[in-house]
């Protein structure tokens, strides 16, 4: 008997989404405002999916008119993927808008558990004994490097990713579920990202996005600041105005203090 090759799979993945924190209903005052620090960096958010964050406004009657949102993102190159967070209220209103509704991580968690097959057209169902078992989609670390897969109910441990290579312009490292350490220069246009702390020693002239998935407590430890962008739990900055002076090319921390991104000198 001849078997339909199967035309798709649905995998679960691991994908770096950078979070809007959406703090007010106001459309104006956002969208003002947005507007004004997308220009500050014009080219940070090409086409990069976003999740909007609902926390902040979930208690509220009231909801951001998702299609104009969505609409004005798209103007400033910024492609909305779904929310976070949020009423039922809201979340039903992104929903209708088109937008894709993102569960919070105990509920990723457990999909993810759960997600051990592969969804395969009707027209081939008859044959699925026959056909390739669940496959874990690995993430991309770096360009030589694989994230470890598990087998399925077993906790990743993923150890501290190394980078001792200069991370050149329009590079991008991700870190999944581990610290990220680089031991030579990130130069200006790259990237680097990791779901907890990033040390860097050496000039780091790129961006930085530590606690990626939200986790508040990510440091990030340069040994000379010079960073175009950094981030925290989606908490970021952009030097504009250009790095601090008592910062500037020396040992810094960066650190989150409620929802302030702290930039302090590094003393030995």
């Amino acid at each position: 008997m001849t078997i339909e090759e199967p035309a798709f799979k649905i995998k679960t993945g691991s994908l770096p989404v950078l979070q809007l924190h959406i703090l007010t209903t106001d459309m104006a005052q956002l969208k003002s405002q947005l507007s004004l620090r997308l220009s500050q960096t014009p080219d940070f958010f090409a086409n990069t999916p976003v999740a909007l964050e609902l926390s902040a406004i979930a208690a509220l009657d009231s909801e951001p008119d998702f299609s104009e949102l969505i609409s004005f993102m798209l103007k400033q190159g910024m492609c909305a993927a779904g929310v976070v967070g949020g009423s039922q209220l809201q979340r039903a209103a992104a929903a209708l808008a088109g937008l894709g509704l993102f569960p919070d991580a105990p509920a990723r968690n457990a999909l993810r558990r759960e997600a051990d097959h592969i969804i395969t057209p009707p027209a081939v169902l008859h044959e699925q004994s026959e056909l390739p078992g669940f496959e874990p989609e690995a993430v991309e670390l770096a360009s030589e490097d694989k994230a470890l897969v598990a087998p399925p109910g077993a906790p990743v441990a993923r150890p501290t990713v190394v980078i001792d290579k200069p991370v050149r312009t329009g590079q991008r490292i991700y870190a999944e579920g581990a610290n990220l350490v680089v031991l030579a220069i990130v130069n200006a246009g790259a990237e680097l990202i990791a779901d907890g702390d990033i040390h860097v020693y050496a000039p780091m002239r790129g961006r930085a996005i530590a606690g990626a998935r939200g986790n508040e407590s990510a440091r990030i430890f340069v040994h000379g600041m010079e960073a175009e962008l950094l981030s925290i739990a989606g908490c970021f900055k952009v030097f504009e105005d250009g790095i601090p002076e008592n910062v500037r090319a020396k040992p810094a921390q960066v650190h989150l203090e409620g929802s302030r991104l702290l930039i302090q000198p590094l003393l030995y």
